[in-house]
């Protein structure tokens, strides 16, 4: 089978996935989740002309020459409205928040007054009309849409969503995703690795990666390199009904290399199988019933870099979002020279450093192996190398996406 270019893998994972079915949750719940639907405000806001600050409610022709007495007719403090009306020469004690007076039209602060008597106020200061007032409909009116279908929430948009007058909102459920290791030499953190074997990583580095996209993680352990066991733990998640299975490991053509031959036994329909990608060249897309699998390489770094190409558009594309063009890249400027490339898209882990003024350095380390867990914790972000790039020299221009 060819190498599949980036692009055309992309666009087969994400060939026709709908968005999952709409859930309401309440506010408190909502941080983080993906709208079903447009929001749109259920009140003006605010609902009435209101005080900005402390002070007079008071006409501004009776204060444009100062100082000027005025006589005090009531107070309003926030909450409270005032039955009555300003009329000439005439002011209400007002406080922050609290509506405008009928006949007034502007808000003397209390640090331009003074109190001049009994039920009496000088104005030390002229205001114009309008100073200090809120107009209704200052923030946003009944019917605005401010929030739209497929937008993330975040704890901002959770306040305005409140201001809005929404007590639930209705998102899209999460994605489930089921996470499979396999391979004789994985054990688990905590167990004591046998003379051949290492300690596994990928699945709960994805199981993070997943729930800081929007997902549910679902670890289903680790499965040895025997064939029976495979399918058999991939039938488990299959029956866990979950949205995306991802396997690591065995995706390779070696004898051991059991997860193709066990996602097509369990009744898998093979998408593609390797990418001209660099790390990550043995990466699979299958499909069985409703469920999306991704087949991740069993290195560290080219799950994780599998993850941030692969995973986290299909679980923002089941959430509703528009994934065109994610991962997003911006522009850098390399630190350092870059050899020329062959015929794979090559992602390689930096380091970002900040200019003055202009684009960020992004200096890639000398040592690529994907092997290497510290250098990906360690960098920045990844210099995206197209396919067949020529050398590039340090102070040329390039294309990163941060991590």
């Amino acid at each position: 089978m060819a190498l599949l270019s980036l692009e055309e893998a992309r666009a087969r994972v994400l060939d026709r996935v709908v968005a999952l079915a709409g859930e309401e949750v309440e506010l408190m719940a909502a941080n983080g989740r993906t709208l079903a639907e447009d929001l749109a405000a259920r009140r003006t806001q605010p609902p009435f002309d209101v005080s900005a600050m402390d002070g007079y409610a008071v006409r501004a022709v009776d204060v444009a020459h100062c100082p000027a007495d005025l006589a005090v007719i009531g107070a309003v403090p926030a909450g409270y409205a005032f039955d009555g009306s300003v009329g000439p020469g005439q002011a209400v004690r007002i406080f922050t928040g609290a509506p405008m007076p009928a006949g007034a039209d502007a808000v003397l602060i209390q640090e331009n007054t003074a109190i001049s008597g009994e039920g009496r106020v000088t104005a030390l200061e002229p205001v114009a009309e309008g100073r200090n007032v809120r107009r209704a409909g200052l923030d946003f009116t009944a019917g605005d849409v401010l929030l739209r279908r497929g937008h993330r929430l975040s704890w901002r948009d959770v306040a305005i969503a409140a201001a809005m007058n929404h007590p639930s909102v209705k998102v899209t459920r999460r994605p489930r995703v089921a996470i499979l290791a396999t391979g004789d030499e994985l054990v688990r953190p905590g167990a004591t690795p046998g003379a051949a074997q290492i300690v596994a990583s990928n699945s709960f580095a994805v199981a993070a990666f997943t729930q800081a996209q929007g997902g549910e993680a679902i670890d289903i352990g680790i499965v040895p390199d025997d064939l029976g066991q495979t399918v058999e733990r991939i039938r488990h998640g299959l029956a866990l009904g979950v949205d995306v299975l991802v396997t690591f490991g065995g995706a390779s053509v070696g004898d051991h290399d059991l997860v193709h031959q066990a996602l097509v036994t369990a009744g898998a329909d093979v998408n593609f199988w390797k990418v001209a990608l660099r790390p990550g060249k043995p990466l699979m897309s299958a499909r069985i019933g409703a469920t999306r699998i991704l087949g991740m390489p069993g290195n560290p770094v080219s799950s994780m870099v599998g993850a941030v190409l692969f995973l986290g558009p299909l679980i923002g594309a089941l959430l509703g979002r528009d994934v065109t063009g994610e991962p997003a890249t911006e522009p850098a400027i390399l630190g350092a020279a870059l050899k020329e490339n062959d015929g794979r898209a090559d992602f390689l882990r930096a380091t970002l450093a900040p200019l003055a003024t202009g684009l960020p350095i992004a200096t890639a380390f000398e040592r690529q192996d994907s092997a290497m867990l510290s250098r990906f914790v360690a960098a920045d972000c990844l210099i995206l190398r197209e396919p067949h790039a020529p050398p590039a020299d340090a102070g040329d221009s390039c294309r990163i996406v941060r991590l």
